[in-house]
């Protein structure tokens, strides 16, 4: 898999946000209700109160929003995997290699939502 598994994480915490409730994990709407701190917030600079899960969905979970925690790097690569799945899959070939690998793990998390009934 990927040399770092935090890039790893990262990708699959992105894959399973994509189908969370977007509208509840809006920055602007947590700050007007100080939830920063509680949802250890990685845009600022703050102590988080603790280190439990404050994101998960099925066996995935985040102890750091995930809007902060997901990198440019894992959505790009979302981005990537979807323009792959709509144009049939064809040749790998023309991503660079951590595009690839990217695209391996996000299609064995597709498997395993399909698996588990969801999506």
């Amino acid at each position: 898999m990927f040399s770092q598994r935090g890039r790893e994480k990262k990708l699959t915490v992105a894959f399973h946000f994509q189908f969370a409730n977007q509208a509840a994990w809006r920055c602007d709407e947590c700050r007007k209700q100080g939830l920063e701190r509680k949802r250890n917030c990685g845009f600022i600079q703050i102590e988080p109160l603790s280190r439990a899960p404050v994101w998960l969905r099925g066996t995935v979970a985040t102890t750091e929003c995930p809007r902060s925690y997901i990198s440019a790097d894992s959505l790009s690569w979302l981005e990537a995997f979807h323009v792959w799945r709509l144009g049939g899959k064809g040749e790998l070939r023309q991503y660079s290699a951590k595009t690839v690998e990217a695209i391996s793990v996000l299609e064995s998390e597709l498997l395993k939502e399909r698996e588990n009934g969801v999506r």
